[in-house]
């Protein structure tokens, strides 16, 4: 049987919608019921009727059936979920968002505002996020900052490699290779880039002793020298910390990356803005 109004109103009651008199315990029965509320059993299907071919969820919410709008959800305030998300195509957020549980997000994704994620977070193209800050706890994306890389293994079918970066109380970079010459250059814009005076070098000698020793050394060449003129047959390591920004502070005072007391455009921090640059 169907029955057709041009207008229903329920006036200090609530709309029931089910296979028998169910009211869900949040709603409330009797004195305690909440006026005006509503309760379907789904499936619900919202919007253009033939946007979908099967009840694929309890809600369901097309595209707008009536008159063209730009979204087919609009939620003003603060959002909770629990339990996992699966997001296909592209997502837009604007304001904070506290998710509990995995979430898969397959498509670019632009948040703005501040997001406190606890659970997992699996994300093909996590494109950016701006605002005050952006952490994550609790998930694959550890707060303490582990710079890693994680690739399929090269020798071993079915695995993976995973290694983590090397780490340090400077900006530091290096340079190695093998010797068998007394000069080893540097790479020409070590000049500009590297501090001479924390450039330190560590040799190893192959096939046997020849007691080499840096002679001397400048911002772009390495001078070395073998005991009683033996041809120099070495590994080398060569290290420098960069000159193109203020010393890092390795400890200091604070609750936060935020507390740096040095410039902190210079740095972006892996597990708590990273990775968001400054320009």
């Amino acid at each position: 049987m169907a029955l057709a109004w041009d207008e229903i109103w329920a006036y200090g009651g609530q709309l029931i919608c089910s296979a028998k008199k169910i009211v869900p315990k949040a709603l409330g029965t009797g004195a305690n019921k909440i006026d005006h509320s509503a309760y379907i059993q789904g499936p619900l299907q919202v919007g253009t009727a033939d946007d979908y071919s099967s009840a694929d969820a309890t809600v369901m919410i097309g595209s707008n059936g009536t008159v063209s709008t730009p979204d087919v959800l609009y939620v003003k305030g603060n959002k909770t979920q629990e339990g996992d998300t699966l997001q296909t195509g592209d997502k837009v957020h604007k304001g904070d968002l506290t998710h509990t549980g995995d979430q898969t997000q397959t498509g670019d994704k632009t948040h703005n505002g501040d997001k406190t994620h606890n659970g997992n977070l699996i994300s093909s193209n996590l494109k950016s996020c701006t605002g005050q800050s952006c952490s994550w706890s609790g998930s694959s994306i550890n707060i303490q900052g582990w710079k890693g890389f994680d690739i399929q293994h090269p020798s071993k079918k079915g695995h993976r490699l995973r290694h983590i970066c090397l780490e340090g109380p400077e900006g530091g970079i290096y340079y190695r290779g093998r010797a068998s010459k007394p000069l080893i250059p540097l790479p020409p814009y070590w000049k500009d880039l590297v501090d001479p005076t924390t450039i330190t070098v560590s040799l190893t000698p192959i096939g046997a002793h020849q007691d080499i020793i840096v002679k001397r050394w400048d911002a772009e060449n390495i001078h070395l020298q073998a005991q009683g003129g033996l041809p120099i047959h070495c590994f080398f390591h060569v290290f420098g910390a960069r000159i193109d920004g203020e010393r890092l502070i390795p400890e200091y005072e604070g609750e936060s990356p935020e507390d740096y007391p040095g410039d902190n455009t210079q740095y972006s921090i892996a597990g708590y803005h990273y990775d968001r640059r400054t320009e």
